[in-house]
């Protein structure tokens, strides 16, 4: 018998992250990030999740149009449509409809594409009664429900769909209230738990809280050391993140503490920057990025800084990061790699290797980014 993978695309998960929108729940939000030139990208990111699926034996369900519809026979998957949306664009609801018709048309996984609201509406449809795999599209993804990138999800979905031993257990579903996180405020939620593919090397961790007053005098010693070796002909970018605002709270300058913010000469040159003008600030300049990872994730490239665009991330290199973390923070992963997901694979895969992080005063280790064993 086929696999009967079910399917539910969010069109708008992470329309907001490019333009510095913190997120894209809501109508207003999304036409917002559309205003201001953010193109959807869900659907390329679920495509990178299905192409490994291509010539096996499974039959997709999913929801009209944009929400599952194309992809699937685009890609020339048997595709059974169960349902459409009720308006456009999509809404919470859409994603709760589609997700009960599926667990009720008896397909073996729901595969869905989004963020933290996502998994929230799905978790809210179905809860722990259907093995789900999130892959991740969305801004905020603090979920451990989503695979780690695109391609991790796809090892996982044909490691199922060929019929290799895989164990289920369960994950947590959480979400930021995103109009206290556009104002720098981080409020996480606990919503549930759903039924996963329990293979850990390609599921996403849950986010670490770090107790900040206890690795107070670290930041302080990784903030000095790279105050002291900054070059004034160099454009850093300032990345998200409390490791990096430690560095500007050394140098005595306004953090966009959820954003990317430019400093030139010891000067704040923009603040809160969305992809476009991060371009257009770097083009024909010396440019390092400074950036630190999620706690217990992991993660560099591609949670809460898609405006760090491929373009970028291209132009400026790989030799051009500049990594703070402290070794808790490190050591937290326990072993995993780094991860850069920035939605072209191609691009994540030279990024990998290992890399120096600094972790204090003229102190740094050497780290691997990359998949574990995939």
């Amino acid at each position: 018998m086929s696999f009967r993978l079910g399917l539910i695309i969010n069109p708008w998960a992470g329309l907001g992250g490019s333009v510095a929108l913190k997120g894209s729940d809501g109508a207003d939000v999304a036409a917002q990030a559309l205003a201001l030139g953010a193109e959807p990208r869900a659907e390329a990111r679920t495509a990178i999740a299905l192409e490994p699926l291509q010539g096996l034996d499974l039959e997709v369900s999913t929801w009209g149009g944009a929400m599952g519809e194309n992809l699937a026979r685009s890609m020339g998957f048997a595709t059974r449509v169960l349902g459409e949306a009720q308006t456009d664009p999509s809404t919470a609801e859409d994603t709760r409809s589609a997700a009960l018709a599926l667990r009720e048309a008896g397909v073996d996984l729901i595969l869905f594409a989004g963020g933290d609201g996502t998994a929230r509406n799905i978790c809210e449809a179905v809860e722990d009664s259907i093995p789900v795999l999130g892959v991740p599209a969305g801004v905020k993804i603090h979920s451990g429900v989503y695979a780690v990138t695109p391609s991790a999800a796809g090892e996982l979905l044909s490691m199922l769909v060929r019929g290799e031993l895989v164990s289920l257990g369960s994950e947590e579903v959480r979400d930021l209230d995103e109009e206290a996180y556009r104002t720098g405020r981080v409020r996480a939620r606990f919503f549930g738990e759903m039924c996963v593919p329990a293979e850990h090397r390609f599921l996403q961790h849950v986010k670490n809280a770090s107790n900040r007053e206890e690795e107070a005098l670290v930041l302080d010693e990784i903030a000095a050391g790279f105050v002291e070796q900054m070059d004034p002909d160099i454009y850093y970018l300032m990345g998200s993140g409390s490791t990096v605002a430690a560095i500007m709270e050394e140098l005595g300058l306004e953090n966009s503490l959820l954003g990317v913010d430019v400093v030139h000469d010891g000067e704040l040159v923009a603040q809160d920057c969305t992809a476009a003008e991060l371009l257009a600030l770097t083009e024909e300049r010396p440019v390092k990025i400074v950036i630190t990872l999620i706690g217990g994730q992991g993660h560099i490239i591609g949670r809460g800084n898609q405006q760090l665009s491929p373009e970028l991330l291209r132009r400026i290199g790989r030799d051009n990061l500049y990594l703070v973390a402290t070794r808790t923070k490190l050591k937290a992963l326990e072993g995993r790699p780094l991860i850069v997901d920035s939605g072209d694979p191609e691009l994540d895969r030279a990024f990998s290797g290992l890399i120096p992080v600094n972790t204090g005063y003229r102190d740094a280790v050497l780290y691997r980014i990359g998949l574990s064993d995939a």
